[in-house]
C-alpha cells in the first residue's frame, strides 16, 4: 500500500468510522462490576477497648467503611459480595503511629543528610510508606519533613495512587536558630537555614500559618535540643514558653494540634503548660513534667524501641553517640514513671531513626519493659493514637462508621503481643493491601 492510498480521505475516513465503531462496542461493554460488599469472616474479632475476642463474626464492609459487624451465621453472601476469608486469625483495627517521618530514612552520614533534596524525600517516602502499611500501621501521624514532601505523600495515597497509610502530616517542624530543627552542620560561610526556624513570636505565628497554608494537619515544634542534631543540648529548653503559647493559640485556633519535641524536663514542663497535645520522647520527664501533663491530659509518645534498636545496630557520628548514650540511659524509667502515674500513652516509634517496618516492636517495650498489659499496649496503638490525633469516629477501633482498617495476624495477642511484628493481612479504607504469604 502506498502512502498515498494511507492518507487519502476516503481512507482516513474508513479508519475514522471504525475507531468509532469499536470505541461505541466497548463502551456498551459491561465492566466488571466491584462487589456491592466485601465481607471479612474473621476467626477471632479482637475488641480493642474491652479485650473481648468474639468468634464466628463478619465486618461488612461498604465501599471505604466498615458499615456493620455481624454474626457470620447471620451473614449470607449474596451474589455480588467479595468474600474475605481470615477465619484462621485473630482479626483486629489497624495500628496507628503517631511518630513517623516517613520521608526519611535510617542514614545520619552528614554527607547523606547535606545532599537530601525533596526528590530523594518523595521517592524515599513511596517506599516507606509501603513498608509501613504492610507492617500493620494504617494510619500515621508524619511529624515532620522537608519540602512538604509529607503533604505529597499524604495526597497521592488519597488520591489512589500509591499505597500507604492514611495519614496526618506537619511538614516542617519549627524550630529555633541553631536548635534540633535547624541545619547545623555546614559553616556559617554558607548561610544555611532549616526551613522551619524562626524565632521571636510573630515568626512563629507567621510559620504556623504558613504551614497550615502548605497543607499541614499539626504542627510539630522544637521545645528542647536533640540527639540527632550537631551543637545542641537534649536537656536544653530551645522555644520559650510565650513563643510556646503563641504556636499553640494560632494552631489550635485554626483546627491544628501541636506535636512537641520535647527532651529535657524544663521544656516538657513549658510546653506542656504551653498547651501542646504531646510530648514526643520525653527522656528527662520529673515530676513536676509528670503533674503537669495529668492535669492538662498531654499525652506522652515514648518512642522507646529505637534505644533497643540503636544500642544493637547503631552506628551513628560521633558528635550525635553521647547523646543518644546519656538520653538512653534515662528515658525509659521516666516513661515507666509517667505511666505509673496515668499519663496518657500514645504509640509513636520515630521511624526512620531505625528502619521502618519494625514499629510494631514498640509495643512489645510497652508490655515486657514497661509493664502494660498487652491489652493496653494494643490501645495506646489503637484507640489512645485515635485520639490524640482527634480522629477517634474514623480509625482505632472496628466499629460501624469507620475507616475500614483491618488487619489479622496469627495467634493471639493478648497472649503475645510479638505477633503484631508479623502481621499476615492489610485492608485500609477497605482496599486489601496485604494478603496472607505475601512477603
Amino acid at each position: 500500500m502506498s502512502i498515498l492510498k494511507i492518507f487519502s480521505p476516503r481512507y482516513l475516513f474508513l479508519l475514522s468510522l471504525q475507531i468509532v465503531l469499536v470505541g461505541s462496542v466497548v463502551a456498551q461493554a459491561p465492566a466488571s462490576p466491584s462487589p456491592s460488599r466485601i465481607l471479612v469472616r474473621a476467626g477471632k474479632l479482637l475488641d480493642v477497648r474491652t479485650g473481648a475476642e468474639a468468634s464466628g463474626k463478619t465486618i461488612v464492609v461498604t465501599g471505604d467503611k466498615v458499615t456493620a459487624i455481624a454474626d457470620t451465621s447471620a451473614t449470607p453472601a449474596a451474589a455480588s459480595d467479595a468474600v474475605i476469608d481470615l477465619t484462621k486469625y485473630t482479626v483486629m483495627p489497624g495500628l496507628i503511629d503517631v511518630h513517623t517521618h516517613l520521608t526519611g530514612a535510617n542514614n545520619f552520614d552528614p554527607f547523606f543528610e547535606l545532599t537530601m533534596t525533596p526528590g530523594k524525600e518523595a521517592i524515599i517516602g513511596v517506599e516507606n510508606a509501603k513498608v509501613t502499611v504492610e507492617a500493620g500501621f494504617t494510619t500515621v501521624r508524619n511529624v515532620g519533613a522537608g519540602g512538604f514532601t509529607d503533604v505529597a505523600l499524604r495526597d497521592e495515597i488519597n488520591e489512589g495512587h500509591i499505597p500507604g497509610p492514611h495519614m496526618q502530616v506537619s511538614g516542617p517542624a519549627l524550630g529555633i536558630t541553631g536548635g534540633h530543627m535547624d541545619e547545623n552542620l555546614l559553616p556559617s560561610q554558607y548561610h544555611v537555614v532549616g526551613e522551619g526556624v524562626a524565632d521571636g513570636i510573630p515568626a512563629v505565628q507567621h510559620m504556623v500559618r504558613q504551614n497550615i497554608k502548605y497543607g499541614a494537619d499539626l504542627i510539630k515544634i522544637g521545645a528542647s535540643g536533640g540527639v540527632l542534631s550537631k551543637g545542641d543540648d537534649p536537656q536544653a529548653s530551645q522555644y520559650t514558653e510565650e513563643e510556646m503559647r503563641a504556636i499553640v493559640a494560632d494552631a489550635h485556633r485554626l483546627g491544628r494540634k501541636v506535636a512537641a519535641h520535647a527532651h529535657g524536663a524544663q521544656a516538657i514542663l513549658w510546653a506542656t503548660n504551653a498547651g501542646v497535645d504531646s510530648i514526643e520522647h520525653g527522656s528527662y520527664l520529673d515530676d513536676a513534667g509528670i503533674a503537669a501533663m495529668k492535669a492538662h491530659g498531654t499525652y506522652l509518645v515514648p518512642t522507646a524501641y529505637l534505644i533497643d534498636w540503636m544500642q544493637q545496630y547503631g552506628k551513628l557520628p560521633v558528635f550525635y553517640q553521647q547523646k543518644m548514650k546519656d538520653v538512653s540511659a534515662v528515658e525509659k524509667q521516666n516513661a515507666i514513671r509517667a505511666i505509673k502515674a496515668g499519663v496518657k500513652i500514645a504509640l509513636g516509634t520515630d521511624a526512620a531513626v531505625y528502619p521502618h517496618g519494625l514499629n510494631a516492636h514498640e509495643i512489645d517495650v510497652y508490655v515486657n519493659q514497661f509493664g502494660m498489659t498487652p491489652l493496653q499496649g494494643i490501645q495506646t496503638g489503637t484507640i489512645n493514637a485515635a485520639d490524640l490525633m482527634g480522629w477517634s469516629d474514623k480509625v482505632g477501633e472496628l466499629t460501624p462508621g469507620h475507616w475500614a482498617d483491618v488487619i489479622a495476624v496469627e495467634g493471639d495477642p493478648l497472649k503475645d503481643v510479638k505477633v503484631l511484628q508479623d502481621v499476615k493481612f492489610v485492608m485500609v479504607g477497605g482496599k486489601v493491601e496485604k494478603v496472607p504469604g505475601a512477603k
